[in-house]
């Protein structure tokens, strides 16, 4: 179906899987299936990577329930470039705090069902948390009409969606008389997919947990 020669690969639906046959479990799929997958991996006691976003609270509550038996690795986006982008955010966000105005620009394919990405997000926690912000009060994720002057305590958002873009994201720091830019690009999905087999076989080899991509590169220390 694939178009390519066999490689010794199993095909099936996932219940026709079973957990325990194998060391981890990589899920890019739906909210819904990824909280099924993850039921199956704690019950087998199999360590999972999650690339699915877009989980409801209740939905995110049972991963994190999960990484208590079984490693878990959760990421919006697995680029190494990415989450060192995260990385460089962070430290940004706190040396420029209430000095300038933020906001997140991201720009996917026309096929994406979730606005704003998981990524985008992501960069908007941490920057949140970095300012001592709270996100779900101070992001904003449309102006229209008169929405009078802007509010330096927020955070804006703003989606594109065309074509076959496969993910842009900027964070723009606009200061008075400055502006800083970050920005990541991706140009192939490949990234994605390394960083996703590169968090698996960290997964394995680590006890059980709720992690990040920052974890797995060695970005972030715990204690």
């Amino acid at each position: 179906m694939a178009g390519v020669d066999d490689l010794g690969v199993l095909v099936a639906e996932s219940n026709a899987i079973d957990a325990s046959a194998v060391d981890v479990i990589v899920d890019f799929s739906s909210p819904t299936a990824c909280i099924e997958v993850v039921k199956r991996a704690r019950e087998a006691g199999t360590a999972v990577v999650i690339g699915t976003t877009g989980q409801s609270a209740e939905q995110q509550n049972e991963i994190e329930q999960a990484a208590d038996v079984i490693a878990i690795v959760q990421a919006p986006n697995y680029s190494a470039g990415v989450n060192l982008t995260l990385d460089l955010l962070q430290t940004a966000a706190k040396a420029l705090g209430d000095s300038v105005d933020i906001e997140i620009i991201e720009a996917h394919h026309r096929n994406k069902v979730d606005a704003p990405s998981g990524t985008a997000l992501k960069m908007g926690q941490i920057i949140a948390e970095a300012t001592d912000r709270n996100l779900a009060e101070d992001a904003i994720y449309a102006r229209q009409g008169h929405t009078g002057a802007r509010n330096r305590h927020t955070i804006g958002f703003q989606t594109i969606r065309g074509g076959d873009i496969v993910g842009e994201h900027t964070v723009l720091f606009a200061g008075d008389g400055e502006r800083v830019e970050i920005t990541h690009k991706a140009s192939s999905r490949q990234t994605f997919a390394g960083g996703a087999v590169r968090a698996a076989a960290w997964a394995v080899e680590n006890p059980p947990g709720h992690y990040d991509m920052a974890d797995v590169l060695g970005l972030r220390q715990r204690t």
